[in-house]
């Protein structure tokens, strides 16, 4: 499961959020798992990797690994998030 689930009940949309720094970022592979775990949800999924700043570095952190259709936010700027490609920004993919 991921690090944090919160529901949005006014757009009934399931955020799933990744703690960089307990699993690493949102992988297609760690996407497609959790869509399987999810599967026919009655909302819509966003996926969140959560970054403690923008300056983290760590070895084992590979950016370009992120799954594209996920968000990606920093800590040190909670007011922006970065969309990983897709052809609209925050909100589920059907």
């Amino acid at each position: 499961m991921p690090d944090v689930i919160i529901y949005d009940s006014k757009r009934n949309w399931l955020f799933l959020i990744e703690a960089v720094t307990s699993h690493g970022p949102f992988t297609e592979k760690r996407k497609i798992e959790l869509e399987r775990i999810f599967k026919n949800p009655k909302c819509g999924l966003i996926f969140v990797t959560a970054f403690p700043g923008k300056a983290y570095k760590n070895s084992s952190t590979d950016l370009r690994k992120i799954a594209w259709e996920t968000e990606v936010w920093f800590a040190d700027e909670p007011d922006h998030m970065i969309h990983y490609n897709g052809h609209k920004f925050l909100g589920p993919y059907k």
